[in-house]
């Protein structure tokens, strides 16, 4: 290991095997110097995620450099009540947190309580990344007046490099063959143990040490927003044509009914693979779902069905354990089902 790295970092695996990601002190306060910068100032923070996450880790760095104490939530299942006791406690005059999705939606579903909504709305900023953000969410914080700044970035990246959509600090990004590849004094060292999967994803152009986030994207070319569109890995081959299946489950999120379900592939002896959702909610109006999606991305990409469970698994990030419901969702039969719903295949009418 390098001496100059800090922490290391095991990323969550959500999609693939983990990866133990070396950082170096530079890195992580290049990170916290750029975050100060696009926020405002230093000031307080509030610590509401693991400390083996990126995300969690920053806290404490910004706290260092800004010399405040962070609070620190208990850790276990997050309670807005003590959210909420411990945020009211705060003194500095700039507040932060940093959270995943999930969790600011149980905030936003306990602002009825308004002392509760009062102290979301004392916070500077609210940092939420980790996994997409759903836009009802943004929305409904927006009509809360609750100042949520969604993050991106990774254990690679030392946390979030780009904060709505624009880049902070020396941060810099394109696009090559349809993924994002970022730049700057952020960046990782490598991952540990592993030389050939570093030479894979952290490439050197030019004199410029770029890394390549594995993230389809764009960025516009007026106002340079970058916009994810999902995992590149995250992509299956439905009749011949190629399906997102993050861009699928970000169309069928956006129904009622189905703002926690998980789109995976599954496969299929006459298609190749298909997209398939997974729910705890009510699946009584997919039809209308599977059709939002065709109206949005194709007929290529509708889903060939919707599968009930009890729970959606999770890792301990908050994100959903998409192998574990691939592994234990889907029964082995997928052509029956198919043929219950009248899929005629990436090229039907329906």
């Amino acid at each position: 290991m390098p001496i100059r790295v800090a922490v290391v970092i095991e990323t969550s695996g959500s999609t693939g095997t983990p990866k133990r990601v070396m950082l170096a002190t530079n890195a992580l306060l290049a990170s916290a110097a750029a975050s100060a910068v696009a926020l405002g100032g230093t000031g307080q923070w509030l610590l509401a995620l693991p400390v083996h996450y990126i995300a969690g880790v920053q806290v404490l760095v910004r706290s260092i450099a800004a010399e405040t104490n962070p609070l620190v939530l208990p850790p276990g299942h997050f309670d807005p009540e003590d959210f909420l006791r411990l945020a009211e406690t705060m003194t500095e005059p700039l507040r932060f947190t940093a959270l995943v999705p999930v969790q600011l939606a149980r905030l936003l579903d306990a602002a009825d309580d308004l002392a509760l909504l009062a102290v979301l709305r004392r916070f500077t900023a609210i940092l939420v990344g980790g996994q997409a953000i759903r836009p009802d969410l943004i929305a409904r914080a927006a009509e809360l007046n609750v100042p949520v700044v969604r993050t991106y970035g990774s254990s690679e990246t030392a946390g979030g490099c780009i904060y709505d959509g624009i880049p902070i600090g020396d941060t810099l990004v394109r696009v090559v063959d349809g993924q994002l590849e970022l730049s700057g004094s952020v960046l990782a060292e490598g991952y540990l143990g592993d030389e050939t999967r570093t030479d894979e994803r952290f490439l050197v152009e030019h004199g410029v040490r770029w890394y390549r986030t594995g993230d389809l994207g764009e960025i516009d070319p007026i106002t340079a927003r970058v916009t994810v569109l999902g995992r590149a890995d995250n992509v299956i081959i439905s009749g011949g044509e190629k399906v997102s299946l993050d861009a699928v489950e970000g169309i069928v999120r956006s129904c009622a009914g189905f703002e926690q379900a998980v789109v995976i592939g599954a496969d299929d002896d006459e298609w190749g693979q298909v997209p398939v959702v997974v729910t705890g909610g009510d699946p009584l109006n997919f039809s209308d779902v599977a059709a939002s999606v065709v109206a949005a991305l194709g007929r290529a990409a509708r889903p060939a069905r919707v599968v009930l469970v009890a729970a959606i698994p999770l890792l301990t990030s908050g994100k959903p354990d998409r192998r574990t419901l691939a592994s234990t969702a889907l029964p082995s039969n997928m052509g029956a089902w198919h043929k219950e719903l009248g899929r005629s295949g990436p090229n039907n009418n329906d």
